[in-house]
């Protein structure tokens, strides 16, 4: 059984589709065993209460300096003994001893068909501006495995959508999330919970 830690810093709405995925079946052979953030009103701790989830807050703010808040995150997620940590929506840049200690079994969800609209500063509705900026007709949503450059590792699974002209940043981060995060990111926790996915040369291959 697979055991994934969830980190998050807002609404977790993500974390809501994989435990949704869970319950009817669309991830197998996987649990959630903590769901971390680093906000302590973060509305995706109340969600993972009320389905008995466990939760802790790790936030910079507690700590006198960055290495001691990175050391604290990692005896954290090491506590809890996870197999996989999923970033849904998680707002903090992962420490390198993090990266080093959970070599390849670190995904992350991003709003936006890599390698478009990603990497430093791109995150949340500032994704969905630039799209709109560039007048792109599509968009959508990637997963991909973490490594120590932002947004760089190996794409695991993407899914497109449409853009409209009258779209505005918020139309469209709903229907990204709606129409591809929420399908790509179980989708993908599912092809590592059962061990059909491989990674060749930075690229990924998906199989039985």
């Amino acid at each position: 059984m697979l055991r994934i830690a969830v980190l998050v810093s807002g609404g977790g709405t993500n974390l809501q589709a994989i435990i949704d995925s869970i319950k009817q079946g669309k991830i197998t052979n996987a649990e959630i065993g903590v769901v971390i953030s680093n906000k302590k009103q973060a509305y995706a701790l109340e969600r993972a209460k009320q389905y008995g989830i466990k939760t802790a807050v790790v936030s910079p703010k507690d700590y006198q300096s960055r290495e001691e808040f990175d050391m604290a995150l990692c005896k954290t997620l090491d506590s809890y003994q996870v197999d996989l940590i999923v970033l849904a929506g998680y707002l903090v840049i992962l420490p390198k001893i993090l990266i080093e200690r959970y070599p390849g079994k670190i995904i992350n969800i991003h709003p936006s068909l890599i390698p478009a609209f990603c990497g430093p500063g791109f995150y949340g509705l500032r994704v969905h501006e630039a799209v709109l900026e560039r007048g792109n007709k599509i968009t959508g949503a990637t997963v991909h495995f973490v490594d120590e450059g932002t947004d760089t590792g190996p794409i695991i699974l993407q899914k497109a959508v449409p853009v409209y002209e009258q779209d505005t940043p918020e139309t469209l981060q709903k229907r990204v999330m709606e129409e591809a995060e929420w399908t790509i990111l179980p989708e993908a926790i599912d092809l590592i919970a059962n061990n059909r996915l491989r990674i060749d040369k930075n690229k990924v291959y998906a199989g039985e």
